[in-house]
């Protein structure tokens, strides 16, 4: 298993007339931006490609568009920003669930309270598993308080056949500089408790089809997604029919080259290129 190394996105100018770009641990930490992204992402679209941000951030678009302006990531570093929530909003307001249909209980897992993703719904916010009618999974907060603790307010949910619906399926997130259980490991031990769990996200398919939407005309070939997740970023964009390129930020931040061949193997995922971060 061969890794083609880079060392920036120049190695693919020619190649590429898109890119679907990762943000948290690809073109920021979650706080700060990397060195030289902002830059990065300036040089591509001067160059005349397009660029489109591609996150998986459980909440609507103006949150995430808000949150990437405080860190200087304005609007003229991209042609558009979809992320999951937003995807996820869209769909369900097209065409809404049976439980959307009527008033519905939501326990909501995220990292605020915010339930934006269910604008225009009856909804109302439960505490307990008991209560609720759906649990929404936007975001882990495994860091502050403990996996454990999570899965036991959610568990008892699955029992009772409660639906969920996962807007950030990140099995890992890095908060803190260390690496926690993501929103997605949350609902795929939701899944595996007998629980049902609709995703959104990178890397199924519903978030590409509104990506490649913003590209008309423009060949899949031609499309790099870029992220930190090989199970994501790379496996999502390249079911799409585009290619990869990983950057070795983020969640795989330190691993050598054995260790990444290793977690290849396990995603039964080859990007095209590897590069050390995100850099022209």
């Amino acid at each position: 298993m061969t890794i083609r190394a880079i060392s920036g996105l120049a190695a693919l100018a020619d190649a590429a007339d898109a890119f679907l770009i990762d943000q948290f641990g690809t073109i920021h930490d979650g706080e700060t931006p990397y060195p030289g992204a902002i830059e990065t992402l300036r040089t591509l679209r001067a160059a005349g490609k397009r660029v489109i941000l591609l996150s998986n951030s459980g909440r609507r678009a103006s949150n995430n568009i808000h949150r990437l302006a405080a860190m200087g990531i304005t609007a003229d570093c991209f042609d558009a920003s979809l992320c999951s929530g937003e995807v996820a909003w869209q769909v369900l307001r097209a065409a809404p669930p049976a439980y959307l249909r009527r008033r519905c209980r939501v326990l909501l897992f995220a990292r605020d309270p915010a339930l934006d993703i269910l604008e225009g719904f009856d909804i109302a916010p439960v505490e307990t598993a008991e209560e609720a009618d759906l649990v929404m999974i936007a975001g882990s907060e495994a860091d502050r308080h403990g996996y454990d603790a999570l899965w036991s307010r959610m568990a008892p949910a699955a029992t009772r056949g409660v639906p969920a619906i996962c807007t950030n399926p990140d099995r890992l997130m890095l908060a803190g500089g260390r690496l926690h259980p993501g929103a997605g490991a949350l609902a795929e031990a939701y899944q595996a408790a007998g629980g049902t769990v609709r995703w959104f996200g990178k890397p199924h398919a519903d978030v590409y089809d509104a990506a490649l939407a913003l590209l008309p005309g423009v060949p899949h070939a031609r499309i790099f997604g870029v992220g930190d997740s090989l199970e994501h970023d790379i496996a999502g964009a390249v079911a799409a029919g585009c290619r990869g390129l990983l950057v070795r930020t983020g969640i795989i931040d330190g691993l050598d080259d054995a260790a990444l061949r290793v977690e290849m193997r396990r995603f039964s995922t080859l990007p095209d290129a590897v590069a050390p971060r995100f850099a022209f």
